[in-house]
């Protein structure tokens, strides 16, 4: 198909489109769409904090106390605000990220081509489809050359559906069924595996084939990621205790103390105090962030899973051209059979010596005449620059491309079949050495003689092409090139550079414990050679027979002594990764082809090239480096394990602020203190807390060895116990100092006790955030690293307790006392005696804290 259509094929035009989408609407499946501000207001007022500061204002306006009714309703309305600005930042990235992601399509309008967003196309358009493209919509084919549809989403046939252009009885009839006599419509969700088409869109969105279907799908949620799993159960369990705890004290305080209404107060009091509900909160929003991050180093996290995954992957399978190296081909050396070399870079000024024209010739014949494979590329590039030495004089003398006999598992090499009436047919083949070497029936010497020069040139990186050509002067071709009887005619070797972002890249995730595994096609020595340029660690090198040779479990079983994975069939890739997988391996997997998808989608992690990638290698995977970058990697792993690490971080923070909390709102029950924490204290507090868990915590700098460590378990739990008693640990600490302050504040009188006890307390937490904000700070004490949202929270916080404190108006509307001096020198001497005793602990348990 030309790169300009013909002038009947212009298209709709821009505003005929405008309108027909403004009518139709997008070209979308059914879905949820985004949420409505009604709709986020719905789901916050289901949160159970929110819920008990509601019963806790109901209560205090059946006791008479209107003032303090009115300030948890204000609290609560508060956390409404709260919640519903961190609900539509999280929407916001999650909008952001799905446009990042969003599939495109070439139509044409107005007469030129034009790339939209998939959503934006509408019946009537121009859709010009190529291989490895899904297509979006369903229309008639108006052009097609070549070209096959794999209709299996649809169908469950997975033979491709060879296609062919619309003839003019077939537009008045009905679109036919999928995988039926349909031969010129294709439909929405197909994938186009083979040639080129154009095709008129006859129905987009809910309307296609796979748009009615979708109708039942639209309210089906996709899997929880483990941690979100995880994270529930946690919940669950705190909660469990937590409300076991509250209604215990309740039924206690009614009994002992009488008033029920009070009682149901101060159960309230302590279940608000020991709920863990930020974790929710702070799982989704580290998710969502750490995907909109990832966005920003041009890596598109598809799933919330992929980044959990990231953390654990202990093995990086990669495909070698275009990944590793440039993927613009060059050719580097020409050998003929009786061992004449010539190097066509080296001296491009000379002219091509006898018999190298010919080899290069038949290269060219054994070549697409509208190459888009970098190797074919290479031979055309080197006619040009060598315009002059006709290479091609079978073209110039007006052969035509009679057949092609396409690559097979079984031989690895093309045979292109050149006709001309009168002459016998000119049969040009290339392909892998070996392939050719049987095609050619070579003897025993004549075939170690070229394996030796294979090897040798190999030994240099560059991949090895053998050349052969036969003739035919029979009526009907074979079936197979196999019967044709080849000439060898050579060998040529092409050089692919490997880029330059790729030795560092692999070196840095090569230290983080991730071992890299190159699959190719290529010649094992060049792969070797390949790899080595590359950094890869050595090991072994298996070829794509001898892995036909083993059976799984064999396979597995030597699997990871493997670095080179060479001569490989592109449907062999999955099995390599369930290999892997089975030998205990995290598998991450680079792909951009339609073979590659199913490889993509087995491995742990798939990862698919966004420019060169198609759109079902795409679709199959979880994360997508939009500029192909290789060095966008180990950037990824970095950022997945730093979100896990600040993940558990704000999860030991939680859990340990919630023991003094919790403990002071249970202590006056079991001693006959006056009561200390309300849940207008509890709201308070949790002003603070939210935001810190939230936004503080997932801002927090990396580790300095995130990419010097094993990866994590992918087995082991979210918390592990050694964390979870040490966060219980620093709790119960807090929890005894401001117990023991407790005590020696019952001489106060009420208020001001609270009041001391109360700033006590808000600077503890603000220790329990910076002991938390790091696993191996050095000396235990906490780093001074940049954080802007914690240094604002925390600002704000300083500032909001100094007027509490200190302006006696804004004290009494909380149940405070303005604090003297000296009582706030006591409060912060409290959290500095903390701050030490709590550094010296993690200095003592850092080796437990980082193993």
């Amino acid at each position: 198909m030309n790169d300009q259509p013909d002038q009947h094929l212009r298209g709709l035009t821009q505003s005929e489109a405008e309108q027909r989408l403004r009518v139709e609407g997008p070209n979308a499946l059914p879905g949820k769409g985004k949420r409505s501000f009604f709709a986020l207001a719905i789901d916050v007022l289901k949160e159970p904090m929110l819920l008990l500061l509601l019963g806790g204002g109901l209560i205090y306006l059946l006791l008479g106390d209107v003032h303090e009714a009115l300030m948890l309703l204000a609290f609560a309305g508060l956390s409404v605000v709260i919640e519903l600005v961190q609900e539509g930042r999280t929407d916001r990235a999650i909008s952001a990220l799905g446009e990042l992601g969003a599939p495109h399509a070439i139509v044409i309008r107005d007469g030129e081509r034009r790339t939209i967003p998939a959503t934006d196309i509408v019946r009537g358009d121009l859709v010009a489809l190529s291989e490895g493209s899904r297509i979006a919509a369903d229309g008639w084919l108006i052009e097609a050359e070549g070209f096959q549809a794999d209709e299996s989403v649809l169908t469950g046939e997975s033979v491709p559906v060879s296609k062919q252009p619309l003839t003019s009885n077939q537009r008045e009839a009905e679109p036919p069924l999928p995988g039926g006599d349909g031969l010129a419509y294709a439909f929405s969700g197909a994938l186009a595996v083979r040639g080129t088409a154009l095709m008129e869109l006859a129905a987009t969105g809910a309307r296609s084939r796979i748009g009615q279907i979708g109708q039942s799908l639209a309210d089906l949620e996709v899997a929880s990621p483990r941690l979100v799993l995880q994270t529930r159960q946690l919940v669950r369990w705190f909660a469990l205790i937590g409300m076991s705890v509250s209604v215990l004290a309740g039924v206690l305080y009614g009994l002992f103390r009488g008033g029920w209404l009070e009682a149901l107060l101060a159960g309230i009091a302590i279940a608000m105090s020991m709920l863990p509900e930020e974790l929710p909160v702070v799982l989704t929003l580290f998710l969502t962030m750490g995907a909109l991050r990832m966005s920003r180093v041009r890596v598109l996290a598809r799933r919330g899973a992929a980044i959990e995954s990231l953390g654990a992957a202990t093995v990086l399978c990669t495909d070698k051209t275009g990944t590793l190296t440039k993927n613009h081909m060059a050719i580097a050396e020409l050998r003929l059979p009786d061992g004449r070399t010539f190097a066509p870079g080296r001296e491009q000024s000379l002219t091509l010596p006898e018999g190298f024209v010919e080899l290069a010739g038949l290269g060219i014949l054994a070549s697409l005449e509208q190459p888009f494979d970098p190797m074919e590329t290479a031979f055309h590039d080197l006619a040009d620059r060598h315009e002059g030495d006709s290479i091609t004089p079978h073209q110039d003398q007006g052969f035509r491309l009679h057949r092609q006999y396409g690559l097979s598992p079984e031989l690895l090499a093309v045979t292109h079949v050149w006709a001309l009436d009168g002459e016998p047919h000119v049969i040009a083949a290339k392909g892998a050495p070996e392939a050719i070497a049987d095609l050619c029936g070579m003897d025993a010497a004549t075939n170690a003689a070229m394996h030796a020069a294979v090897k040798a040139m190999a030994s240099e990186g560059l991949r090895v092409l053998g050349v052969a050509e036969a003739r035919w002067s029979g009526k009907d071709l074979p079936d197979s090139q196999t019967h044709f009887d080849f000439a060898f005619r050579g060998l040529v070797g092409l050089a692919d550079p490997i880029r330059e972002s790729v030795k560092p890249a692999i070196h840095e995730l090569q230290s983080a414990g991730i071992r890299v595994v190159m699959i190719t096609g290529d010649y094992p020595e060049t792969a070797r050679a390949i790899a080595t340029q590359a950094g890869i660690a050595q090991g072994e090198v298996m070829t794509g027979a001898q892995m036909a040779a083993l059976d799984d479990d064999a396979l597995a079983a030597c699997i990871h002594s493997v670095s080179v994975f060479a001569r490989v069939m592109p449907e062999q890739k999955l099995r390599i990764v369930e290999a892997l997988k089975q030998a205990g391996e995290v598998v991450a997997m680079t792909g951009d082809g339609v073979n590659d998808a199913p490889s993509l989608k087995a491995a742990n992690i798939g990862v698919a090239m966004g420019k060169r990638g198609t759109d079902v290698a795409r679709e199959a995977s979880a994360i997508v480096l939009l500029d192909d970058d290789f060095s966008a990697i180990p950037q990824a792993v970095r950022l997945g394990r730093r979100i896990y690490d600040n993940l558990r971080k704000a999860m030991g923070f939680v859990f340990a602020v919630h023991v003094p909390i919790g403990g002071l709102a249970l202590a006056p029950l079991l001693t006959g203190w006056p009561i200390i924490l309300g849940p207008i204290h509890i709201a308070l507090l949790e002003m603070v807390i939210d935001p810190v868990c939230a936004l503080a915590f997932e801002a927090e700098p990396e580790e300095a060895d995130v990419m010097r460590r094993k990866p994590r378990d992918p087995q082991g739990a979210l918390f592990p116990r050694r964390l979870l008693l040490w966060s219980l640990g620093q709790g119960v600490l807090v929890l005894g100092a401001l117990i023991a302050l407790a005590a020696w504040a019952q001489s106060l009188d009420a208020e001001e006790a609270r009041s001391l006890i109360f700033a006590a307390l808000v600077g503890s937490v603000l220790v329990l955030v910076a002991i938390n904000r790091s696993f191996s700070s050095a000396g235990g004490l906490p780093r001074l690293r940049r954080n802007m949202p914690l240094a604002t929270i925390s600002g704000i916080a300083l500032v909001f307790f100094s007027l509490l404190f200190g302006v006696p108006a804004i004290a009494a509307l909380f149940g405070f006392a303005s604090l003297s001096l000296n009582e706030l020198i006591v409060a912060a001497g409290t959290a500095t005696v903390l701050l030490i005793v709590l550094a010296l602990a993690k200095r003592r348990f850092r080796s437990a804290l980082t193993a």
